[in-house]
């Protein structure tokens, strides 16, 4: 009797679904890179921003209450961090301000980022990694 070459299709769907498995795995992980990525992006950026506040500060006296002269003259980053980001600052007097970095897009389900002038970063379990 002659034999046949080639694959069954029992084999085929074997393959299939070790495919899908892995995937299933893997994908979910990859996307929570990007997250933490992408907030990483952000981060970075708040810390600009607190260092040119800081900066205005020792300069001035008081902290800055516009985005454009922090970016004009202390490097703060623009207000477009990325495509998943922006930031904006709120200033309450001359002795207080906070930052934030919403998310925009994809980045949304990973929330928003804030700073304080006293370095108080939240939501804290966002900050550590």
């Amino acid at each position: 009797m002659k034999q046949e070459k080639g694959i069954t299709l029992i084999e085929l769907m074997v393959v299939v679904l070790i495919v899908a498995v892995l995937a299933g795995i893997a994908i979910p992980a990859y996307t929570g890179y990007l997250q933490r990525a992408r907030r990483a992006d952000a981060k970075t950026a708040l810390e600009q921003v607190r260092a040119s506040q800081e900066m205005w500060r020792a300069e001035k006296g008081i902290y800055s209450s516009n985005e454009t002269e922090l970016q004009n003259t202390m490097g703060a980053p623009k207000i477009s961090i990325s495509a998943y980001y922006t930031w904006a600052f709120t200033a309450t007097g001359d002795k207080a301000w906070k930052a934030q970095a919403t998310a925009l897009g994809s980045q949304t389900t990973d929330g928003n980022l804030t700073i304080d002038q006293d370095g108080v970063k939240l939501p804290a379990d966002k900050w550590v990694k």
